[in-house]
């Protein structure tokens, strides 16, 4: 049963892009819909990872309003960045599934139990997931893999509990 999620940011929570403004500051968009799927999935007492190759404030800010307590940026190894996590928490590989989307992935995505990519990651990616989503990045592509999870472990009921 998977008990931890774990997140790339760019181009999986969010679409990839990146504005940059004449004063230097940046933005992003994420999808409401992957931020209810897992303000949800923490809910049901389950954790979560936000694992980024880059750092910004605002992605220091999403995982805040989710409750993500852990929160890695500026990542070179995100499989050795989640050994540490699964160590500090008590957890295997197997009980693990991750989403990301290009190279910086692969190694984490080969080493946990349930991998995912949004359609549009890269094709080497799609090559090594369990389950390539339909959903490209930024679009929901979080929440259907949630939902999915949600699914394969029989917790859809405890799921909808929470908003009934």
């Amino acid at each position: 049963m998977i008990e931890f999620l774990v997140f790339d940011v760019d181009g999986c929570l969010t679409d990839g892009g990146i504005t940059y403004s004449c004063d230097g500051s940046e933005s992003k968009t994420f999808s409401v819909k992957d931020g209810l799927a897992i303000a949800s999935w923490m809910r049901m007492g389950k954790k979560s990872a936000i694992i980024t190759g880059r750092n910004s404030k605002i992605v220091a800010r999403r995982a805040k309003e989710l409750g993500i307590t852990h929160l890695y940026q500026g990542v070179k190894n995100k499989q050795e960045v989640l050994e540490q996590i699964l160590k500090e928490e008590g957890l295997s590989f197997e009980q693990v599934a991750a989403i990301g989307d290009d190279l910086n992935d692969y190694a984490m995505l080969k080493s946990v139990g349930l991998s995912f990519c949004p359609n549009d990651a890269s094709e080497y990616i799609k090559k090594i997931v369990d389950v390539p989503l339909r959903t490209i990045g930024g679009k929901g592509a979080a929440r259907e893999m949630i939902e999915y999870i949600l699914q394969k472990d029989g917790n859809e009921e405890e799921l909808l509990k929470l908003w009934q």
